[in-house]
């Protein structure tokens, strides 16, 4: 039975989420639809790449994904349809596999050329459901589209790296539900650059020389819980999906606060980290 899956950013008010899971209910009544998200930030193509690059794994090989960001197709902003690590992803060639393709590359491309058969407002409902349900078929990628090699590129994936290789300055790529900030800084790049040398992560005013395996790594359970006050307490941690984030223990914006309030964190902002000239490796990182 195939999946298709569905990250947008309709949000819940509107009638949009659901009519495209009824429009494939109507050609597949036994296909199973899952939500990644439909919370995505409005146009905020980097968001979306990180949620899907996040997700898409944790599904059974075959799965089917469509990714309704900017999705309105003109000159600039074609559909696509691809097939990476025996998944299919739809969505528009406007960056968001960017953050995917940059890891694996995808077995095969195509750009959708089915408009001309159907008239839409509504790609995502009328375009992209027609795709997946091809597809779950068992339809070949060929039969909706041309071959073409390359996607449009998206910018800030990938930090910079000064000459002397003593700096990497990353941005915010994502703010979770938590406030915690998550930057486009990943382990394997971090440690391709560090060598072993000590560091220092900035943040605005905010300074760590520490990454931390997990989030409760910064409390002393020797100390009697009513004596931590740890709560609000800022750290460094690489994420489950292998991101350098900023984040904040136990944070909650409405009480102890996030890393994202309390250190006037947001998407696009930098984030650096400096390398001393010694080969100490942090215990954290042993």
């Amino acid at each position: 039975m195939a999946i298709i899956t569905l990250t947008t950013d309709f949000g819940e008010k509107d009638h949009f989420a659901g009519a495209t899971k009824g429009a494939i209910y109507s050609e597949l009544p036994d296909v199973k639809i899952v939500d990644i998200s439909h919370s995505v930030s409005p146009f905020n193509i980097l968001e979306a790449g990180y949620i899907i690059q996040n997700a898409y794994n944790s599904f059974p090989k075959g799965t089917i994904h469509i990714i309704g960001i900017d999705s309105e197709i003109n000159e600039e902003n074609k559909h696509i349809a691809i097939k990476l690590d025996d998944h299919f992803f739809i969505c528009a060639n406007n960056g968001i596999m960017s953050m995917i393709c940059s890891e694996i590359a995808p077995e095969k491309i195509v750009e959708i050329n089915i408009h001309d058969k159907i008239q839409s407002s509504f790609p995502v409902l009328d375009i992209f459901v027609k795709v997946a349900c091809h597809i779950a078929r068992g339809g070949t990628l060929e039969v909706i589209g041309k071959t073409i090699s390359e996607i449009k590129p998206i910018k800030n994936i990938t930090p910079f790296v000064n000459d002397d290789k003593t700096q990497i300055i990353g941005s915010v790529i994502y703010v979770d539900n938590y406030g915690n900030v998550v930057t486009n800084i990943t382990r394997s790049f971090f440690e391709s650059i560090q060598k072993g040398r000590t560091f220092e992560v900035s943040a605005r005013n905010n300074k760590f020389k520490k990454i931390h395996n997990r989030y409760s790594d910064i409390v002393n359970f020797e100390i009697p819980e009513e004596k931590r006050h740890d709560e609000g307490r800022g750290l460094v941690v690489f994420n489950s999906g292998g991101f350098l984030e900023i984040a904040v223990y136990k944070s909650n914006s409405a009480t102890v606060g996030s890393a994202s309030t309390l250190m006037g964190l947001s998407l696009m902002d930098a984030v650096s980290v400096s390398f001393s000239t010694d080969s100490i490796l942090p215990k954290s990182l042993e």
